[in-house]
């Protein structure tokens, strides 16, 4: 069974401001395989760097057109448990990505980035990138 894929917010950006891009191409495909879904927080650090009004409403209309996943109260207790045992290794991610990290768990979903700290969640999918555009995780 394949997966549902949660596109982190670099990628989304990626693929408003370079129509043309790998990155961008690799997500249109897998939004016309109907595989992406939305979460809060993602749609949440989009829409705070979007400039006009105008814009802000083309970007909304397009992604509420996709499935969208709400976070549970697992989802949170899950983010705040994984950054607790994350930064006793060290390892310091911001809450936001543990939460969109936290969501694809629960629901059996697979993250779409190029941030390289997603690569430090215990359980976490990730859904396999362009070679060119991956980043190799950095210490902690």
């Amino acid at each position: 069974m394949d997966t549902g894929i949660i596109a982190d917010t670099c990628v989304w950006i990626e693929f408003f401001r370079n129509r043309e891009s790998e990155l961008t191409r690799h997500l249109k495909e897998h939004i016309k395989e109907r595989k992406v879904t939305m979460v809060g927080m993602v749609l949440a650090e989009i829409l705070q760097g979007i400039r006009t009004k105008k814009e802000a409403g083309i970007v909304k209309e397009s992604l509420k057109k996709l499935p969208y996943l709400e976070a549970t109260w697992d989802a949170w207790e899950k983010a705040g448990e994984l950054s607790r045992d994350l930064r006793r290794k060290g390892t310091t991610i911001p809450l936001s990505d543990l939460i969109i990290a936290s969501i694809a768990i629960i629901g059996g979903n697979a993250v779409l980035t190029i941030d390289p700290h997603f690569q430090h969640v215990p359980g976490l999918k990730l859904k396999d990138l362009p070679l060119q555009r991956r980043k190799q995780p950095t210490a902690h």
